[in-house]
């Protein structure tokens, strides 16, 4: 356990967005974890890299110096979705701009001045079908595309520190988001030939009550705590998650994180009570409690992977 001064301290540096794929608890949660396997060397190059994120002060404003870096770390990891509404970015691609546009700026990696919030970038949808409708394959750029490039970059110390601080933070996040079952697949039906967009256009609801009927995809966002809680307790509640199995700690390949993902979202989260079509489907509290156990396993296995992967580029 965290001493209970992070709970104090990280009232104040809220800041509420939209949850949109683990929501700002689950990514803080898993860079807290990640901080605490982070190597001497490469905790001090990841604090000096992240100071020149525009929203760095804003992160550390009000901490206590010896918590800053910590803290910085972990509200960095909400970054790439806190663009979605900040002033100054802008969303380009068909459909509100999660569809990604297949020109070079789709995957350009530019730093800082780069100002399209790049939403494609947080998922990829592998398809599958409960009923054999036909599939539609994800397109570039995507979440795996994006995680091999920026952990590329990372590591080149060639690049500039403007790019590297930049896949920094987005490194922080995608390796969360590619840990949520629901933002590595979409399923087709014939209710949905285009697919439910990652659960989003599945409806549900809980019983006993567990917040107003939203999408699937909210649903299982939301697993770990609320979207408006503080650093501090994320922070906290990290050092209360599972220990992954060595072995699969240990997997580097962000193309098997995905289909872990997949098959999780598969055979788990499209599990009853959930059935084909849009629903509103009921969700159980046996389905709630699995599922709260599988957001806790998989948020704690993204930090230990996400710590290796940057001890592993900034050594």
């Amino acid at each position: 356990m965290k001493p209970i001064f992070w709970m104090i301290a990280g009232y104040l540096c809220l800041s509420v967005v939209p949850a949109y794929a683990w929501n700002n608890f689950g990514h803080m949660e898993a860079a807290a974890v990640a901080w605490d396997k982070l190597t001497p060397q490469a905790r001090q190059e990841v604090t000096r890299l992240l100071k020149l994120n525009p929203q760095y002060e804003s992160w550390i404003s009000g901490i206590p110096a010896g918590q800053r870096d910590e803290v910085a770390f972990v509200r960095a990891a909400t970054w790439p979705d806190e663009i979605k509404t900040l002033s100054g970015y802008e969303n380009d691609g068909p459909r509100n701009g999660n569809v990604a546009p297949q020109t070079p700026e789709a995957s350009q990696n530019i730093g800082y001045s780069d100002h399209f919030r790049h939403k494609y970038w947080h998922f990829i949808d592998e398809p599958f079908s409960t009923d054999r409708t036909p599939l539609k394959q994800p397109v570039p750029p995507n979440a795996q595309t994006q995680i091999a490039a920026f952990r590329a970059t990372l590591a080149d110390k060639t690049a500039s520190d403007n790019i590297r601080s930049y896949d920094l933070a987005w490194l922080l996040h995608l390796v969360g988001d590619v840990h949520q079952p629901l933002h590595a697949t979409s399923r087709f039906t014939r209710d949905e030939p285009d697919g439910d967009a990652g659960g989003n256009d599945v409806k549900v609801n809980c019983s006993p009550p567990c917040g107003d009927p939203k999408e699937l995809h909210a649903f299982w966002d939301d697993r770990l705590g609320s979207d408006e809680a503080p650093a501090g307790e994320a922070i906290v509640a990290a050092g209360d998650l599972p220990s992954p199995a060595a072995s699969k700690a240990a997997e580097a390949d962000e193309k098997a994180w995905i289909k872990e993902s997949f098959e999780l979202a598969e055979n788990t989260v499209y599990a009853g009570p959930v059935g084909d079509g849009k629903g509103p489907f009921t969700l159980t509290e046996s389905y709630q409690k699995d599922s709260l156990d599988a957001a806790r396993q998989q948020v704690a296995l993204a930090g230990v992977r996400l710590a290796n992967l940057l001890n592993e580029a900034l050594k």
